[in-house]
Formats: C-alpha cells, structure tokens, sequence
C-alpha cells in the first residue's frame, strides 16, 4: 500500500466520521419531530426544518465555556476528546465494500473494534470526577457500571459470528458470510444491537443522564463546544454500532450487485438500523436501574451464551 493510498482511505475515514454523524443527528431531529409534533425541528429554516442543524451549531459555538471553579480542569477540558476519538478509530477498521475497502484490514479486527469502544466510558467517567459535582459522578458511575453489564453480552453475540465464520477478522467474516445466517444468527444480532444502545446510553438505556434524577449525568457542568462534542461522541456511537451490526449480523455489503455497490449496501443497512435506534428513542420510556441491570444479567447473557450454543450445534452440523 503506497502514501497515496493510506492518504485517500484516512481522508475518506475522517469525511465519514464528520459528515454521518451529523446526517444521522439532524435525522434525529426530523424523526422526532414528526412522532412528537415538534416545531422548531420542522419549521426551522422553512424548508422542513434544514437549518436546525446549522442553528444548534451556531449556538454551541456561541455559549460560554464554563470550567467549575473547584474541576480538574485539564481531564476536565481532555473528556469530550477522549469520549469521541475511539469511534474514529473503530471506523478505520470497519469494511465497506469488498476487496481493500476498508480503512485498515486488522487480523483480529472484532476483539479491536470491541476493546476500543469500550475506552469510550474513560470520557464519561474522567468528566463526571473532573467536574467537581456530585450529580456528575453518579452519572459517571452508572455509565460504568452499564458498560460492564453489557460489554459481556455484546462480547458473547460478535463471539458467535467469529466461531461461524472461523475468524476474527472483520474483511474475513464478510467473506465467509452466506444469507442463511440471517435467520440463525438472529438472536445474536438482537443481543448485539441491544447491548450496544445500553453502551452508548441511549434510551431506554439512558439512566445515566435521567434528567428527573441527576439533571444531565457526567455532562451536567458542560457548556458549549464540549458538551457538543459528547453528543458528536454519541452519534458518531450511533454510526459504529449500526455499522458493526451490519457488518457482523447483516452481511455489511453483500446484496445485488455488491461488486461495484457494496459500499451502498453497507450505507443503506446502516441507516435503517440508525432510524431503528432513533424509533426506539421516540418510542420506549426509561428503564429504572435495576431494571437496566436485570435486563443484561438475566435476559441478553443467558441469550448470548444460548446463540454461541446454537452457533456450535450449526458449525459440527455442517462440518
């Protein structure tokens, strides 16, 4: 692979991870103002609402930048960037299409992509301590205490797909992948998309941030540019886990003509399972804490582990 090419697929990674995001946050936007009737999301810009995106940006960049008098003020300010560069990361090694499309084909590509997600959390929790608040560091602590709940789960689904493929190896799945996986992998897939929401603290896995309760979790005390730089870590989350659920579970770019359209088939499937997190949100109140945690413990594991069963009986089966 020549400068050139690394040069080309790091550009086209970073436009990716700035513009998706955004299409999916003003997505959001439209969704929810269609299920809900809400009016400044429709109506601003005149034109079915296009300027609201610009405008909550404009008004990000106009806030004050508010630092609490008694926060650590360097993790403070270091937060926001330590929640949002691991799903850049993540995104390097996710393929698009077949052959070298991807950022950057890694052997052992779904322990990778797992393993750096999960440094996400450090930005909650180093936020929640930093801001010298005690509504914060709950919050803080509750994102930890749903990432260790549903990282096992989400861990035992991609195990399944990995075990039916033979590798570890993102590129290497794909190309192992047949349409008759869909149906026997499905509750894999389920658990997977499931305990990613509850990772990425999406309602109705959003105890962390329950406004009634803790106001706004470990980014209470966050004004500005930083706070919309955790809602940017929380779409470009969005983007990961579609794409990852589409790449494990719902064949990432097979489907007609996939030799020159694949890089469509895998946009596609992931903006459909992007809409689906958006409906959830609409849709599902919040889970109380217990329920949050009785939900991984008792119902995603035991599914989980009954998948990587199935998975087994299906490889000897065939073998």
């Amino acid at each position: 692979m020549t400068f050139l090419d690394v040069l080309v697929r790091l550009v086209l990674v970073m436009a990716a991870f700035m513009v998706l995001p955004l299409l999916i946050g003003q997505t959001e936007h439209k969704v929810m103002g269609h299920m809900q009737a809400r009016v400044g999301p429709i109506y601003a810009g005149a034109f079915h609402g296009w300027a609201q995106l610009v405008a909550d940006g404009v008004k990000f960049a106009q806030k004050e930048d508010v630092v609490p008098a008694g926060a650590d003020r360097r993790i403070f300010k270091l937060a926001p960037a330590i929640a949002l560069i691991p799903y850049l990361v993540v995104l390097i090694a996710i393929p698009v299409g077949p052959g070298d499309q991807v950022g950057r084909a890694i052997d052992a590509g779904v322990l990778f992509v797992l393993a750096v997600m999960g440094i996400g959390v450090l930005g909650s929790l180093m936020g929640g301590w930093a801001s010298a608040n005690k509504y914060s560091l709950l919050g803080s602590l509750r994102t930890a205490a749903q990432l260790m709940s549903y990282e096992l789960p989400m861990l035992l689904a991609a195990a399944s797909v990995a075990m039916a493929a033979g590798t570890l190896s993102l590129p290497g799945i794909l190309g192992q992948w047949e349409a008759w996986w869909l149906p026997w992998q499905a509750i894999g897939g389920v658990v997977f998309f499931t305990a990613g929401l509850a990772e990425l603290q999406r309602p109705p896995f959003d105890m962390p941030v329950a406004d009634s309760e803790i106001i706004f979790g470990a980014y209470t005390e966050y004004t500005g540019l930083r706070f919309a730089l955790f809602l940017l870590a929380e779409y470009a989350g969005i983007l990961v886990l579609c794409a990852l659920t589409t790449v494990l579970f719902l064949g990432g770019w097979h489907g007609p003509g996939s030799e020159h359209l694949g890089w469509l088939w895998t946009l596609v499937k992931t903006g459909i399972l992007a809409f689906v997190v958006i409906w959830l949100r609409v849709s599902y109140p919040r889970l109380r804490e217990d329920q949050l945690q009785k939900l991984a413990w008792t119902g995603l594991i035991p599914l989980a582990l009954a998948q990587l069963v199935l998975t087994g009986v299906v490889r000897v089966a065939i073998a």
